[in-house]
C-alpha cells in the first residue's frame, strides 16, 4: 500500500564506508573514506548521524554505535562494475550494469581526437592524457589561454572531461563543445560514462575551478525507479547533479546547484513544499573538493557541517516521510589516489513515524534503495532490481 508522503534520498558523493569484496580488482583495498578521514583528523563529530546509527555500521573515530538509535542503518555493496556516479546512482534506480563503461588510461585514440577537432573546430587539444584536474590545469593554464585549445584528459574513470579558463572559453562555448563531444564522439565503443565539463579561472600559480561544472550523461539504457513514478505523475526532483547523471530522463524538476550547502537548502525547501514525491539530491563537494584533491581535514569539515544540517533537514519532514542518506563510492582522501575508491557505502534511513534501531545489514546491490522507494509510492517494481527494505524501515 503506497504511503503518503516523500521519500528524501540524499547521496553524499564520495563518502564510503570501507573497501568492498571486490575493491582488490581496484586496487582499492585499504580504503575507508569515512573510517580512515576520521582516523588521520582526529575524529569526527557528527552527533546527529550517530543519533540515526551512523556508528553502528563500521567503526568511525568519534562517531559512538549508538544503541538503540533513532534510525536504522546498514550498508550496500555495488553490483554493476565500475566506481563512478553514473553508474552508482543507476544501480540506485534499479539498473544493474553488466558491461562496464570504456576507459582510457592511455589518453584518447587519434581518430577520437580528429573527430572532435573537426566537430567541434576548435583547432587542436591540449593534455589528452590521464590526470589529476587540478594538476592539468596548473601544467597547461598558460599554454590554453594562449593557444585558446581547450584542456582535454581522463581519469581512472570512465570520462571525457574538457578543463577551460572561462576567460578563454566562455561557459556556453564549453557546454557546447561538451554537448558535441557526447553526442556525436564519445559514441559506440567510445560511450564513455560522463562528458564533464570542468571551467576554471585565474593566472598561472592561482587557477581555482569554478562551481560552473556540468556533467553530460548516456541516457539510461532501462527503465529505471524515476520512469516509475512519473508514470504514476509521482513529482521526481533532482537536486545537484542528479539532472546530469540521468541526462534529465526521468525527472519533474531539475534543480542545479553549485555547493552541499546550496544543495541542502534546496532539499530543505523542497521537502517542505512537496506533499508526495521523490527528492533526490547529491552532495558533490565531498567528492569534489576533497575526496579528489586527498584532503582529508576538508572532508572532515564537509561531513560535519552536514552533521550539523541535518536537524533542519529533519524538521522539515512530515510524519510518513522517509529519509535516506547514502553514497554512490568511496573517494578516500587517505590513499595514493585521487579517484574514487570501489566501497561499501554507508545507508541510514529514518522516518518520523517508522521503526528505529534497525540493523539493515549489507545489502547486495544499491539497487535496493530503488526498489525501496518503488514501493513506497505503490509503483509496479517488478522490472527493478533489488530487494526492497520498506517493510524494515516503517
Amino acid at each position: 500500500m503506497a504511503k503518503n508522503g516523500s521519500v528524501i534520498c540524499i547521496v553524499l558523493d564520495g563518502v564510503g564506508i570501507g573497501a568492498a569484496p571486490d575493491a582488490h580488482l581496484y586496487h582499492d583495498e585499504q580504503a575507508n573514506t569515512l573510517g580512515n578521514t576520521a582516523a588521520t583528523t582526529g575524529g569526527l563529530v557528527m552527533p546527529n548521524m550517530a543519533a540515526l546509527g551512523l556508528g553502528t555500521i563500521a567503526p568511525i573515530q568519534g562517531v559512538p554505535a549508538q544503541r538503540p538509535s533513532r534510525g536504522n542503518a546498514g550498508r550496500m555493496r555495488e553490483v554493476s562494475k565500475g566506481k563512478d556516479s553514473t553508474t552508482g546512482h543507476w544501480e540506485f534506480s534499479g539498473i544493474i550494469m553488466e558491461n562496464d563503461f570504456p576507459y582510457y588510461p592511455a589518453g584518447f585514440p587519434k581518430d577520437v581526437v580528429e573527430k572532435f577537432c573537426r566537430l567541434t573546430g576548435c583547432g587542436g587539444i591540449l593534455g589528452n592524457s590521464a590526470a589529476s584536474g587540478t594538476v592539468i590545469i596548473d601544467q597547461l593554464g598558460e599554454e590554453h589561454a594562449r593557444t585558446g585549445y581547450p584542456i582535454v584528459y581522463t581519469s581512472a574513470d570512465s570520462v571525457f572531461q574538457i578543463a577551460a579558463n572561462e576567460a578563454v572559453i566562455p561557459l556556453e562555448r564549453l557546454y557546447e563543445l561538451c554537448t558535441i563531444a557526447r553526442e556525436q564522439v564519445m559514441v559506440g565503443p567510445h560511450a564513455v560514462g560522463r562528458v564533464i565539463a570542468r571551467p576554471f579561472i585565474g593566472t598561472k600559480g592561482n587557477y581555482k575551478r569554478t562551481t560552473n561544472r556540468r556533467d553530460f550523461s548516456l541516457f539510461p539504457p532501462a527503465v529505471t525507479v524515476l520512469d516509475l513514478l512519473q508514470e504514476r505523475n509521482i513529482p521526481t526532483i533532482g537536486i545537484g547533479k542528479i539532472d546530469d547523471l540521468f541526462a534529465g530522463k526521468g525527472l519533474s524538476e531539475k534543480i542545479h546547484t553549485k555547493s552541499n550547502a546550496e544543495g541542502i537548502e534546496e532539499t530543505i525547501a523542497w521537502t517542505k513544499r512537496t506533499k508526495s514525491g521523490f527528492i533526490f539530491t547529491n552532495l558533490v563537494d565531498f567528492d569534489a573538493l576533497f575526496g579528489h584533491r586527498q584532503d582529508a581535514p576538508g572532508m572532515k569539515g564537509a561531513l560535519e557541517y552536514f552533521d550539523t544540517q541535518l536537524p533542519r533537514i529533519i524538521d522539515a519532514m512530515k510524519p510518513e516521510d522517509l529519509l535516506i542518506i547514502t553514497a554512490d563510492h568511496g573517494n578516500d582522501p587517505t590513499d595514493n589516489s585521487t579517484d574514487h575508491s570501489r566501497e561499501y557505502v554507508p545507508l541510514v534511513v529514518f522516518s518520523p513515524s517508522g521503526k528505529q534501531n534497525v540493523d539493515l545489514g549489507i545489502r547486495q546491490t544499491f539497487a535496493d534503495l530503488g526498489k525501496t522507494v518503488a514501493e513506497y509510492f505503490g509503483a509496479v517494481p517488478n522490472v527493478l532490481k533489488g530487494t526492497s527494505f520498506l517493510d524494515q524501515v516503517m
